[in-house]
């Protein structure tokens, strides 16, 4: 298979958007920007194309995917036994990385939910993403677009370096803002729970569901086999090919600790770097969480160029945006934490 790459500049954009929908109403995969990370897109109403995501990805069939729309007016086509929270949610967080779980509709195929009786549905507020999925009139399930396991692509030369000769087109747009997946709630369940933290913090989810929670899941290993009910809760996820750890500590205590160790490389803060000797990643400073999610999956692809045999990443606040950052890199090192 010949992966296309269509340009998004201001003299191919619309053949571009209309080429992408064309495939996409065929059955075909394309790979899309969204502001939070390039997305694996399909029909969500065809169930042959939502197999072509998983095997395009390696992705294991008991990992539900998230359903793209682009208006508030499409929810009730995807999902049914809406609660009016739901829409006071996507009047304050749509367009954006906000996804919410809700009962599946009939039109959505069982294998989208990974044979759940609910869907994950969000809006992205990336403007390429809407265009393609109003041009092809259909709902778009899409993962995002990396070989499953690895770190989630921010970049098209990250798709392609996955998935070049798997899907049938990469959308070439620039890097994605935010850098790392949605936020995903639960609606199902009463209280609503947080399963996966993302740019949309539970601080800002509280104005709409003052008594949210968020899942035990998020900052623990899930239990073995158990059937997981939103993207990002499996055990090893977002992970580089070298042996990674996450370490907490002062910049004192982390930089002491990776100066230890031989033929390793530290993922590091701005703050730590000038004390530092081994090779060194830096993801930005410990005080903005925002740079931290938009670097943290370049990091980790990076590091794995870096030729050594161990990576030790600092880990970062759990508190706003920081908590989606450790989320993410807790799962990169197989939840192998280091407590200085």
């Amino acid at each position: 298979m010949i992966t296309k790459r269509l340009e998004t500049g201001a003299d191919n954009y619309r053949k571009s958007v209309k080429t992408a929908a064309e495939i996409l109403k065929a059955g075909g995969t394309v790979a899309i920007p969204t502001e939070t990370v390039y997305g694996l897109a399909a029909s969500a109403l065809d169930e042959n194309a939502v197999k072509k995501i998983f095997e395009a990805k390696g992705r294991p069939q008991d990992n539900p995917l998230i359903v793209h729309i682009a208006d508030i007016s499409e929810l009730d086509g995807v999902a049914r036994e809406i609660p009016e929270a739901a829409y006071t949610a996507a009047e304050r967080f749509w367009p954006g990385p906000l996804t919410m779980i809700l009962r599946r509709g009939g039109k959505i195929p069982a294998c989208v939910s990974a044979g759940l009786d609910t869907v994950a549905v969000r809006m992205p507020s990336d403007s390429t993403a809407r265009d393609i999925i109003r041009e092809s009139g259909l709902p778009l399930a899409a993962p995002s677009a990396n070989t499953s396991g690895k770190p989630s692509p921010t970049s098209a030369r990250y798709v392609l370096d996955d998935l070049d000769g798997k899907i049938d087109a990469v959308v070439i747009g620039g890097e994605c803002s935010v850098g790392v997946e949605s936020t995903v709630i639960t609606l199902c369940t009463d209280p609503p729970r947080i399963l996966r933290p993302g740019a949309v913090t539970p601080e800002q989810l509280k104005t709409v569901f003052p008594d949210i929670k968020v899942d035990k899941a998020v900052l623990s290993e899930p239990t073995k086999g158990a059937k997981v009910a939103s993207p990002g809760m499996k055990y090893k996820h977002y992970a580089p090919k070298t042996e990674t750890y996450l370490v907490e500590g002062t910049t004192e205590k982390f930089t002491e600790f990776v100066n230890s160790k031989q033929n390793a490389a530290a993922i590091c803060f701005s703050e730590d770097s000038g004390r530092i000797k081994v090779k060194k990643l830096c993801y930005g400073t410990a005080e903005d969480e925002s740079t931290l999610a938009h670097e943290v999956f370049s990091a980790l692809r990076e590091a794995d160029g870096l030729g050594v045999s161990e990576i030790y990443v600092h880990a970062p606040s759990k508190t706003g945006v920081g908590l989606a950052v450790y989320n993410r890199l807790i799962r990169a090192a197989a939840f192998r934490v280091i407590k200085l």
